[in-house]
């Protein structure tokens, strides 16, 4: 075979544009004779050079002299012949140019007309979702008269139109008592803002989706909860709808006439505009007619009085209302019926579920409640009501925000879609009673039955198994809901090419997609049914990235190899795992038994579809790779105190293969629970319980509180945290010995810790909360007071300090990334500690972040928060900041596990 001395590029690579050849063979060299100095040549006025050619080679019948006159006779004295096809092939080329523009101008359009229908689509969403909910019940209630549909109608929309009756005409009641009286209600103001058919859907979608989503499997809802969450709707849809309200509004007086027209004028001005998407400009106009001024949570809670929903008969049998004890704070909660209770779990489809993911990008952050969603009302963080948070972030120069914006913007325009193999996976699996794959169980688990003895302990025993039976029944019904919700989102965006999550933070900074159910920042489902909806191709190193990936989703141990190691380890599960991508539930579902199985399969499905590929390299992938950092609290406590050792034990320092500190720590308690166990059980009581957990002790055992330690857990959480482990494996012990190994471990990090804490106990002393700035400019308020007179808690506030603040540099730490990711061309997605792209950028973004985190930490981050103190409280006398060691943060660019 002959040796090829030029490089070949791979299939996946265009091949160069050919250049433009001549049809015509050259004419002979006696043909092109040189020019005469002494006869001048006529010049063809249909052509023109502007430098003489080159000549053609010499040959014999073209002697050297006739050569050097060539060389020096002046460009406008020599022709060249032109063929005409030469001249047919140039404009042909001009044509096929003018040709491929006008396609490209009208790729171009079709976008912008895809743009305007899906943007359409996105206002309509946002805009009627209440209306038509409303509409659809009247229909209902029409067809039900007329051929007695009801019995064919699903669960909840036969609850639902039960309810809507006797309640929009109760609300109608209480809305005409309330404009007849005199002297108002306190919540009339609100009540009368909506039609009462519309309230009356709110209030039915709202309570439901807050009895399907309460977290301990319980339907039931406190009262200021659901006041709140109504309030809040209400205030949302009044404010999408005020404008056209109050323009609609005629004047009575002769002396108006102008005014109405200018009305008028101005209404149609912004019907127009919405018509044509000019939304940004129907805003202003808005905002300049009416004032439209945020109510609040006490004006929220006033629209509904605790009788309100309960007080109507036919909704008294499925709602009660009842002062809770069973806490410490009593609190009155309405309760659902428990038969009503158990049709929940088919409900979620028919649910209107508000802050869907949006069809077009969203609006780019610019202030506190500009950005985000188009209409809906949408706030850049989450204060929950904390007026001295909301001031805060609202009196900052929006430049000292701009990189805020930035990174939710870049967040935001991230492109998404349905995986469909995944989801039709998971809803086999659904359809055939769940229980696999981590899909929660859609049976019971079988209530024990009273034993025939009287024996007391024996009713006891049974008794506190049933309740136990009970508890885990409801927590599994809760699960199910939440499993419903979540398909019911994958199952309305399925179709669609493309969606947008929308992010906004909470008080510490950290990012959240403002929709709440299916989005990426969700379980193993949500991540397994989510991927890019722009696909990247492999190239050499995303191909070995994606087998790095589907190693680590694949967990058991596995994630802590090297990366060569994790390579040859799916190598050799390659008939498995295309076996799962092709059979993935009735194979022999090798993916069902990964840590994250159905991250695991999209995993799979990615990887068979490349390497069964002519040109696996080239293969299009539009899974996003997870980068996630090792133990990141620890990271950041090694990097402020330039800790070397706590920088060694979580990947801050180059290693050949990934260190695992909480693996290092299982170690040592498993050292002194061998030397417990073989002490005397008469002399040592606790050599017994170490010989029952001899063989108990891993990494599973200690992971959450050793990262939790970092975060200010007490002994007793700790001690929480270890029983409900061995709960899992069916022993109870204490766990004094892991908590104090764990701070040992951690003990630069507990300095800091400490330092945190004593300056946060003497701001909380002067009944001020603890306020700093995050180093990409955000501020931050800690929340926490006391609820009866509104005075700071001080032990809150000093407890959460150390946490939130670690929190406010790893959310600062993400938005640097992302701002820098998205400037190299990167599609980026964060989840706090985890950060993703496609395979073919991982290495792009591997150097981004340990960039970005060396630049965070070139900061004097410590001193300047010190010094943010000392301004603030100049009577307070802080301590000085801790100590540092002699850990260079640049070793963070050499080394490969920091994220992995």
């Amino acid at each position: 075979m002959p040796l090829l001395l030029f490089p070949i590029s791979p299939p996946c690579v265009p091949p160069p544009r050919p250049r433009l050849r001549r049809l015509s063979p050259p004419p002979p060299m006696a043909a092109v004779a040189p020019p005469s100095l002494s006869t001048p040549v006529t010049i063809l006025p249909s052509v023109s050079v502007a430098l003489p050619p080159l000549p053609p080679p010499a040959t014999d019948d073209f002697h050297w002299l006739d050569l050097f006159a060539f060389l020096n006779s002046p460009a406008d004295s020599y022709q060249i012949p032109v063929e005409e096809q030469e001249v047919e092939v140039e404009v042909e080329v001009e044509v096929g140019v003018e040709r491929e523009r006008e396609r490209e101008r009208e790729r171009e359009r079709a976008r912008k007309a895809e743009h305007r229908r899906l943007r359409q689509r996105q206002v309509k969403a946002e805009t009627e979702a209440w209306a038509r909910a409303a509409d659809e019940y009247r229909e209902l209630e029409r067809e039900m008269l007329d051929r007695r549909l009801a019995p064919a109608l699903p669960y909840v929309k036969s609850l639902f139109l039960g309810w809507f009756e006797p309640l929009r005409d109760a609300i109608a009641r209480d809305q005409e008592v309330q404009r007849r009286k005199r002297v108002k209600h306190v919540y009339a103001k609100y009540l009368l803002l909506l039609p009462a058919d519309k309230v009356a859907v709110i209030v039915m979608h709202k309570m439901m989706g807050l009895l399907m989503s309460s977290k301990d499997g319980v339907a039931s809802v406190r009262v200021v909860q659901a006041a709140h969450c109504i309030g809040e709707a209400v205030e949302r849809e009044f404010k999408v709808q005020t404008f056209f309200q109050k323009t609609r509004k005629k004047s009575a007086g002769e002396n108006d006439l102008a005014l109405e027209k200018e009305q008028a004028k101005c209404r149609k001005r912004v019907k127009s505009l919405v018509r044509r998407r000019k939304l940004t400009e129907a805003q202003k106009i808005v905002q300049q007619e009416i004032e439209l001024e945020e109510w609040g949570t006490e004006s929220q809670v006033k629209l509904l009085y605790s009788h309100q929903l309960t007080k109507h008969q036919r909704v008294l049998q499925i709602f009660d209302q009842h002062l809770n004890t069973r806490l410490k704070k009593k609190h009155w909660v309405i309760e659902c019926d428990p038969l009503v209770h158990e049709g929940f779990e088919s409900t979620a489809r028919h649910v209107e579920i508000p802050y869907l993911p949006m069809l077009v990008t969203p609006k780019k952050w610019k202030g506190y409640d500009t950005g985000g969603y188009l209409f809906l009302p949408s706030y850049i963080m989450r204060t929950h009501g904390v007026k001295d948070q909301k001031e805060a972030i609202k009196s900052v120069p929006r430049k000292q925000l701009r990189k805020v914006f930035e990174a939710l913007d870049t967040l935001g325009s991230t492109k998404w879609r349905v995986n469909r193999r995944v989801h039709n996976a998971v809803e086999t699996i659904w359809s055939r009673g769940g229980g696999i794959a981590g899909l929660v169980d859609k049976e019971n688990i079988p209530l024990p039955e009273r034993p025939e003895t009287e024996d007391p302990d024996e009713i006891q025993k049974w008794k506190w198994s049933l309740k136990k039976a009970k508890k885990a029944n409801r927590e599994l019904h809760a699960e199910r809901c939440d499993t419903e919700l979540k398909l019911s989102v994958a199952r309305k965006m399925r179709e669609e090419d493309g969606f947008y999550y929308p992010h906004n933070l909470d008080f510490r900074g950290r990012a959240y997609p403002m929709h709440a159910h299916l989005s990426h920042l969700g379980s193993d489902l949500c991540r397994g049914v989510l991927e890019y909806a722009e696909g990247r191709p492999l190239g050499k190193s995303g191909l070995r990235w994606l087998k790095i990936h589907l190693a680590n989703k694949y967990g058991g141990g596995i994630e802590k190899l090297s990366h060569e190691d994790k390579v040859a380890f799916v190598e050799n599960q390659l008939p498995d795992i295309f076996d799962s991508a092709t059979n993935p539930v009735d194979g022999n579902c090798w993916w069902m038994n990964a840590e994250d199985p159905f991250q695991c399969l999209a995993a799979c499905m990615d990887l068979s579809d490349a390497l069964k590929s002519s040109s696996p390299q080239c293969a299009v992938s539009h899974l996003p790779i997870h980068q996630d950092g090792s133990c990141n609290g620890l990271q950041h406590y090694a990097a402020l105190g330039r800790d070397y050792m706590g920088a060694a034990a979580v990947n801050l320092v180059p290693g050949d293969k990934p260190a695992d500190i909480y693996s290092e720590i299982a170690a040592r308690v498993l050292d002194v629970v061998r030397e417990d166990s073989m002490e005397d059980p008469a002399t040592n009581p606790t050599a017994s319980l170490a010989r029952v957990l001899v063989d108990q002790v891993d990494r599973k055992l200690v992971k959450q509180t050793v990262m939790t330690s970092v975060y200010g857990v007490t002994y007793i959480g700790a001690r929480q945290q270890i029983t409900k482990r061995l709960q899992e494996k069916g022993l109870i012990t204490d766990d004094k010995l892991l908590y104090e190994v764990s701070c040992y471990a951690t003990r630069s990090a507990r300095g800091i810790m400490a330092w945190l804490g004593d300056c946060a106990k003497m701001i909380a002393s002067e009944n001020h909360p603890v306020k700093w700035t995050s180093p990409v400019g955000l501020p931050v308020v800690q929340p926490y007071k006391k609820y009866k007179n509104y005075m700071i808690a001080l032990q809150r506030q000093k407890a959460a300090f150390p946490p939130n603040f670690v929190h406010s540099l790893d959310s600062s730490h993400m938005m640097m990334t992302a701002i820098a990711c998205k400037k190299a061309g990167l599609h980026f997605a964060g989840v706090h500690d985890s950060f993703w792209v496609h395979a073919c950028d991982v290495d792009k973004m591997n150097q981004i972040l340990r960039e970005q985190f060396v630049e965070l930490y070139s900061m004097p981050i410590l001193e300047n928060l010190l010094k943010e103190f000392q301004t603030s409280f100049p009577t307070l006398e802080f301590p000085p900041c801790p100590s540092q060691g002699d850990f260079d943060v640049r070793e963070v660019l050499a080394s490969t596990y920091f994220f992995n």
